[in-house]
């Protein structure tokens, strides 16, 4: 083994297409939020603005400080970090602190004017918590009673408190993250076939609870049972990513964006996306992520040691399953979720926890060797 630079050098290949692609999604956010932000708010800057106050520039300065503390500081507050989290996560719940949004998802705590949602913070609290955790005590992949039993309970308990928001989409993430970490320590492959199971059942469990989700599964296998109601929103999607072509209508001259397709700044930014630039356009941006999940595993599998290595892995399966989740759904491979295209798509919370794990990543850079 060789040293990747000298030492102490972070991996200017991951800042830099890191900065690329968040500027490139407030470029994109700038114009699919155009339309919406001045009928809704009286300017077509309005969300992007918000974007940078709430998200972009809070996001340096995480990036920048979480690039500087030694990642080790993180392992050994782990388990703090972790709890602090949950409680946030119990109280969007409380009367006066929890602030709901629409109709129906409680995912937000407001303070003053200013609200965020504790299940953005939660991805990255989780992935340094089961780092620490599953490299403290090796049998912890192997064992069923100090093992996989406790594992199991942590999750639930997360997934249960995400759950009653509700917020889906957000849950399947955090399911994919606890169960990719698990993997990459080292379990037994009947664990994670239980794990499987087990989440089908949940599954099941939701659609019980909430047939309205039978309907959207039925609807993503052919929108055009209820083209105007339930599969409005995927049928508006796919005639933007279709009327995009190869070149696009070019940015800025999205029609969809005019109040067609819902969510024009959040889950559907993609689709908006594809329209303006194309099928080309979206080729590119799709190979600009690729380079940069690339350059994160590279920088994961020349990590110093296991808990650096789980936490810059469990990061790339954030984003890149959170990323594969919201692409999917917008060209009709998965039912839609309500999951953001992360970096990308509008978020104060998202975007600034987003820079943060990548400035995580890049103060583990330092340390990372190659061959």
């Amino acid at each position: 083994m060789k040293l990747n630079k000298k030492n102490g050098q972070i991996d200017y290949k991951f800042l830099t297409v890191s900065i690329v692609f968040i500027v490139f999604g407030l470029i994109i956010l700038s114009s699919a939020s155009s339309v919406v932000g001045f009928e809704r708010k009286g300017s077509s800057y309005y969300y992007l603005t918000h974007q940078i106050l709430y998200g972009f520039l809070p996001g340096l300065v995480l990036l920048f400080i979480f690039s500087r503390i030694n990642y080790n500081f993180w392992r050994r507050r782990a388990s703090l970090f972790f709890l602090l989290t949950v409680c946030l996560l119990i109280l969007v719940f409380v009367p006066g602190i929890g602030f709901k949004s629409g109709t129906h998802a409680h995912s937000w705590i407001k303070v003053s004017n200013y609200t965020f949602q504790p299940s953005e913070i939660v991805k990255l609290s989780l992935i340094i918590y089961l780092a620490a955790w599953l490299v403290e005590k090796k049998e912890r992949t192997t064992n069923l009673v100090h093992g996989f039993l406790p594992f199991l309970i942590i999750i639930i308990l997360i997934l249960i408190l995400i759950a009653l928001q509700p917020d889906v989409g957000t849950m399947t993430v955090v399911a994919l993250i606890a169960f990719g970490m698990y993997l990459l320590g080292g379990a037994k492959w009947h664990y994670l076939l239980s794990l499987i199971l087990m989440g089908l059942a949940g599954i099941f469990a939701l659609i019980k609870i909430a047939p309205y989700r039978l309907n959207r599964l039925l609807i993503f296998r052919n929108p055009s049972l209820d083209p105007q109601g339930k599969g409005y929103h995927i049928t508006q999607a796919l005639l933007a990513i279709g009327s995009g072509g190869w070149l696009g209508l070019g940015f800025g001259r999205s029609r969809q964006k005019y109040e067609y397709l819902p969510e024009v700044y959040g889950d559907s930014i993609f689709a908006i996306m594809a329209e303006e630039l194309g099928f080309l356009g979206t080729l590119f941006f799709i190979g600009v992520f690729g380079y940069f999940f690339y350059r994160g595993m590279r920088i994961a599998r020349a990590a110093p040691d296991e808990f650096s290595r789980l936490v810059v892995s469990g990061i790339m399966v954030w984003f890149g399953g959170q990323a594969f989740i919201n692409i999917g759904a917008m060209i009709g491979l998965l039912p839609l979720t309500g999951l953001p295209l992360p970096l990308i798509s509008y978020g104060g919370t998202a975007l600034f926890i987003s820079m943060a794990a990548i400035g995580l990543i890049i103060n583990i850079s330092k340390f990372s060797k190659i061959d």
